[in-house]
């Protein structure tokens, strides 16, 4: 799915607050902090609660070789002037349903209503659109997450329905909504220009892309 510049460790998406970049084993005990809060177990499909060290640790390693691979791409997020700081984590690769790219997020709880997940889809999206051929990307939130849903709308992703979606920190299925943003809807959203130094994007935020 996604192409050599963004299969290596050196790979940098970086915004006007944020600085993403390839998960590490350093990460692995904020993960299982950050993660491991039910507030924000509850909130995903696939991250468990309670959340064990060996999980944390066995995702970095399985997230850096499908970044490796080009499977996708899942970056740890962090502030600018402080790579080392993980804020949370967010990810785009094929869905297991449905094979089709979707984009998935989550920060901890004391992150939370900075406008710092909006801030690092905006780059993810950006950066999916601007360096693979793919057409659209889906995502979704959980019917009660509304918070989550208007990340999305501020992307431009809208509702395609409602589906059940199993909750691996609850055990049990939700109902969630459904929503997509298709490359046609992306493009009269963003401009985008090569720079010498990756990518610069319009609206007054800036998402650029680099080593």
């Amino acid at each position: 799915m996604f192409p050599d510049l963004t299969r290596d460790d050196v790979l940098r998406l970086e915004t006007q607050r944020l600085g993403l970049r390839w998960p590490r084993q350093a990460d692995a005990e904020a993960i299982t902090r950050l993660a491991g809060d039910k507030a924000v177990a509850q909130m995903t499909a696939q991250i468990p609660h309670p959340y064990p060290p060996s999980e944390a640790e066995l995702f970095v390693l399985t997230a850096r070789q499908a970044n490796a691979d080009g499977e996708h791409l899942a970056m740890a997020i962090t502030p600018k002037a402080k790579p080392n700081c993980l804020l949370g984590m967010i990810r785009i690769g094929p869905e297991a349903d449905t094979s089709l790219p979707h984009l998935g997020y989550w920060l901890g709880v004391p992150y939370w209503g900075k406008g710092y997940a909006t801030e690092a889809a905006r780059a993810m999206v950006d950066a999916f659109f601007a360096y693979t051929p793919e057409p659209e990307l889906t995502s979704g939130a959980l019917i009660g997450n509304a918070a989550s849903r208007r990340v999305l709308e501020k992307c431009g992703f809208t509702a395609q329905g409602t589906r059940m979606s199993r909750i691996r920190a609850l055990g049990e299925s939700c109902e969630a909504d459904v929503l997509a943003l298709d490359r046609k809807t992306w493009r009269s959203r963003r401009i985008w220009i090569p720079e010498p130094a990756g990518l610069s994007f319009g609206d007054g935020e800036e998402a650029r892309v680099g080593a």
